[in-house]
C-alpha cells in the first residue's frame, strides 16, 4: 500500500494523534525541521506549503504559528520565516521531544532526560510524603495496582508506570513540578523501550513500592531516596551501555 501524500498525509497524521488538518500539518513540519530537512533549503512560504499540501492558508498560517511558539522557526517582516537552531527549541514542549526522540534513538538525549527527571522527580516525592492528602495516597496506590495487573498483563506497562509517576508530581502540590509531567512521561516511554531493549526488563514493582510505602507514611526523606533510586536505575543501565557500546543503532 502506497504512502499517502499532500493532503491525504496530513490528514493521516491528524487521525493518528486524534487532531485536526492543523495539527497534522504541524507534526510533518515539525518532523522535517528536527531532521534536517531544511538544513540547506529555505522554509518555504505560507503560499507554497499550502500549494504543497493541498490545504488552505489559514491551515499553513496556524501551523507556522505553532512551531514559532515552539522555537523551531522565526517569522519576521521582510525576513521571512526561518528555521531556528535545536538551541533555540523549546525542549520541555512534548511535540518537540517527540519529534527529537523519532529522529535518531540517543543515549545522550535518553541520559539527559533522566538527569533532569533525577532532579525533579526525588524532590517531588518528598513534597508529597510532606502535602499529599488522601486522594493524593490514592491515586499513587492505584498507579502502583496499575503497574501490578500490568506485570499480570491485565495493564498497559506504560501508561500504569506513567499513572503512578504523575500522580506522584500531582500529590506533591506544587504546580511548577505539574509542568514538568510531559517531559517524564515522554522520558518513560523512551527509558521503557531501552530498558526492554537491552535488558528484556519493565519497571520494578518493588521499588515503586518502595515510593508508595515511604510516601503514605509520610516519610520525607524515604520517599525522596526511594524515587532516586528508582530513576537512579534507569541511569546505571545508560551509563553501562554508552560504557559498552557507545551507541545503540
Amino acid at each position: 500500500m502506497e504512502e499517502p501524500t499532500g493532503r491525504g498525509r496530513l490528514l493521516a497524521l491528524a487521525q493518528q494523534f486524534g487532531r485536526n488538518l492543523t495539527y497534522g500539518l504541524l507534526d510533518l513540519l515539525g518532523r522535517e525541521i528536527v531532521t534536517g530537512r531544511f538544513r540547506d533549503t529555505p522554509f518555504p512560504t505560507e503560499a507554497e506549503l499550502a500549494k504543497q499540501h493541498g490545504v488552505s492558508r489559514s491551515v499553513t498560517r496556524e501551523a507556522v504559528k505553532m512551531l514559532t511558539a515552539k522555537g523551531l522557526l522565526s517569522a519576521r517582516p521582510r525576513q521571512g520565516t526561518t528555521v531556528q537552531p535545536a538551541s533555540s527549541w523549546n525542549l520541555f514542549d512534548p511535540d518537540v521531544l517527540r519529534w527529537l526522540l523519532e529522529r535518531q534513538f540517543s543515549l545522550d538525549l535518553l541520559r539527559h532526560f533522566n538527569e533532569l527527571r533525577v532532579a525533579i522527580e526525588p524532590e517531588a516525592a518528598a513534597l508529597a510524603a510532606r502535602f499529599g492528602d488522601k486522594e493524593d495516597l490514592a491515586a499513587i496506590a492505584a498507579g502502583l495496582e496499575r503497574m501490578r495487573a500490568a506485570e499480570r498483563g491485565e495493564d498497559d506497562t506504560l501508561d500504569a508506570d506513567i499513572a503512578f509517576h504523575d500522580a506522584v508530581l500531582l500529590a506533591s502540590k506544587n504546580p511548577f513540578y505539574l509542568q514538568f509531567r510531559g517531559i517524564v512521561e515522554t522520558a518513560l516511554k523512551t527509558s521503557i523501550r531501552f530498558t526492554n531493549r537491552i535488558k528484556g526488563r519493565t519497571a520494578s514493582i518493588s521499588d515503586h513500592a518502595a515510593v508508595e510505602r515511604a510516601i503514605a507514611a509520610h516519610d520525607v526523606e524515604g520517599a525522596r531516596s526511594a524515587m532516586r533510586h528508582v530513576i537512579g536505575e534507569v541511569l546505571v543501565l545508560i551509563h553501562s551501555a554508552e560504557k559498552e557500546e557507545g551507541h545503540l543503532s
